[in-house]
């Protein structure tokens, strides 16, 4: 008797059992996302990719994994206006297109309600962003999104029918998604329609073609595409959020131009092998995203290098299936891509086929007009394990008369910053003192004898805190020298400093002699930034940087224009009117 009611009795509890999930599942996504206790993330923009997965992937399971926690992290942040300029690199198939341009405005206009939010997306191709408005399009028209987000037919408001608020269509086209209210999202490209459009949000999801990325004429009118172009985008300047992802391609793609300069964005960097050298700003902290304070999972506060070369993703990509794509796609790509460490083809920054050999038959140097010294100091306590460098540079004028560098002495060694006062000896001689006092020198001796030996006229020490102090040390011990101290600003990044003095060694000013010293300077910067050490080239690049500000490292170019320049005659300037 009881069977023919338990079918209804069933199907109700269904209805409520799923009424009550989607009351759940729209509860977790408006709110913003947290870590569990198990340092899980959830809620927010992740609990919302991982309800609605099923609905542009419904045959691939979704991977999950710290990496999209990440992106959502600070995705979320500009959402909710603590970040208006975000920077993201990730190797390819992280779900960067996906996330950003897909999954996270379709979240903003639902769960968030910021349905008057307007978009404006691009790329390299129009194609691209195209195919993922096709996607959003697909994912704010879905059912399940309806059900939780789409407004109702009506509603009864004080004896008046009104609209409920939420997200619906009123155009079908893919090029320019319209809901219901004032908000759409605009698919465009780097040289692509949209100028006279203006955003909330601009999102650039890979500005450069992989393929043409060593076209720098290509290149370089990206480049000036994004810094011309891009603010004028904006509905207001004040509250307009940026967010560029992408992977990297060239040292001067435009995240490397924004790194370089310094431009104020929050940077999120996840390369798919874990590299520690890479993990820490010049003063020796770990380096944490600005706002949110992210800090790479894979980082060890006890021991910095012990996950060196751990995968970032391998629940989402094996790590035979990434070794196979390594000795596929080769080094180069391999760093700028999965690294987001961009080298250029043929080498690091400094190629070793720009090095000059220096060959005397006495074995001595030339005759040098200037000679300078550059030291890169490990100077505070959070540094000791760093070593110290020095290196010594001259100013020759070769057969034309042309004036040229050359690498005069080097040394890297660990050293404490002062060593031991030890009186000399009755009739000890100079020589003497050295041979018994050199194994007790710290960093100050150190440096004091080698601009003694090398007649050095100027020491160049950057200009941070602790180098100031070593400064200070250095002129109160040894102020009667005949050398003379320079503090040296610090501007840009180690790669963005390296890349300034470039031309200087590709224009092939450079020379060194054939020592073990020299040699070690060149394999160091042949690497750089790649390689263990960056001492010795940190030293190098402030050296060539001053020789360059001061004019006694100017190309042969340069030079000839300087000249013409010297005796072209120009006329006595006069007043525009008569007083």
């Amino acid at each position: 008797m009881n069977a023919p009611l338990r079918r209804p009795s069933l199907e109700r509890f269904g209805r409520l059992l799923s009424e009550y999930r989607r009351r759940q599942a729209k509860a977790q996504q408006s709110e913003r996302g947290w870590y569990d206790a198990n340092g899980v993330r959830q809620g927010g923009l992740i609990a919302f990719v991982r309800y609605y997965w099923r609905v542009l992937e419904p045959e691939t399971p979704l991977v999950d994994g710290w990496p999209l926690w990440a992106m959502c992290e600070h995705l979320e942040a500009v959402t909710f206006g603590e970040i208006t300029r975000l920077l993201i690199n990730v190797p390819p198939g992280f779900m960067k297109s996906l996330l950003v341009d897909v999954f996270w405005p379709a979240w903003e206009w639902g769960p968030i309600n910021r349905t008057h939010y307007r978009y404006v997306a691009f790329s390299y191709s129009a194609s691209l962003t195209e195919r993922d408005n096709d996607r959003f399009r697909s994912l704010i028209t879905h059912r399940s999104y309806q059900e939780l987000y789409g407004p109702l037919k009506t509603r009864v408001q004080h004896g008046e029918a009104v609209n409920q608020v939420g997200v619906g269509l009123r155009n079908k086209t893919t090029l320019k998604v319209m809901n219901t209210h004032t908000g759409w999202k605009l698919a465009s490209s780097v040289s692509g329609i949209g100028t006279g459009e203006r955003g909330d949000r601009i999102i650039i999801d890979d500005p450069h073609n992989v393929k043409e990325s060593e076209s720098d004429t290509v290149r370089e009118e990206t480049v000036r595409w994004f810094r011309e172009s891009i603010s004028s985008r904006f509905n207001d300047l004040e509250t307009g959020a940026l967010i560029i992802i992408m992977q990297r391609v060239h040292y001067d793609d435009v995240s490397g131009v924004i790194l370089a300069l310094g431009f104020d964005y929050c940077h999120l960097m996840i390369p798919w092998e874990y590299d520690s050298s890479r993990q820490f700003d010049d003063a020796g902290n770990v380096m944490r995203t600005k706002v949110v304070g992210w800090v790479d999972p894979r980082h060890d506060d006890d021991d910095a290098e012990a996950n060196d070369g751990e995968p970032a993703w391998p629940e989402r990509f094996s790590v035979n299936a990434m070794a196979r794509t390594k000795a596929e796609v080769g080094p180069y790509a391999w760093a700028g891509q999965y690294q987001q460490s961009p080298t250029p083809r043929g080498g690091g920054i400094f190629e070793r086929l720009w090095w000059q050999l220096y060959e005397s038959p006495d074995g001595k140097f030339p005759l040098l007009e200037y000679v300078i010294a550059s030291l890169d100091g490990a100077f505070t306590e959070k540094e000791e394990n760093d070593p110290c460098a020095l290196t010594v540079w001259g100013i020759f004028k070769n057969e034309e008369n042309q004036r040229r560098i050359i690498l005069v002495h080097a040394w890297r060694k660990h050293l404490k910053f002062s060593g031991e006062r030890i009186a000399m000896q009755p009739r000890e001689t100079a020589a003497a003192y050295r041979r018994r006092t050199m194994p007790k020198w710290g960093l100050v001796e150190w440096v004091n004898d080698t601009c003694n030996r090398f007649k050095v006229d100027k020491l160049l020490i950057e200009a941070k805190a602790s180098g100031i102090s070593a400064a200070q040390e250095l002129q109160n011990r040894y102020g009667l020298k005949t050398w003379a101290i320079r503090l040296c600003p610090v501007k840009g990044d180690k790669v963005a400093r390296a890349l300034a003095v470039q031309p200087t060694f590709s224009q092939l000013m450079v020379y060194a002699p054939a020592r073990d010293w020299a040699d070690m300077v060149i394999d160091e910067m042949e690497v750089f930034p790649k390689g263990k050490y960056d001492d010795l080239t940190d030293s190098a690049t402030q050296a060539m940087k001053y020789l360059r500000d001061v004019g006694l490292a100017q190309t042969d170019e340069e030079a000839h224009h300087a000249e013409i320049e010297s005796v072209t005659h120009k006329p006595k300037p006069q007043a525009l009117y008569p007083v």
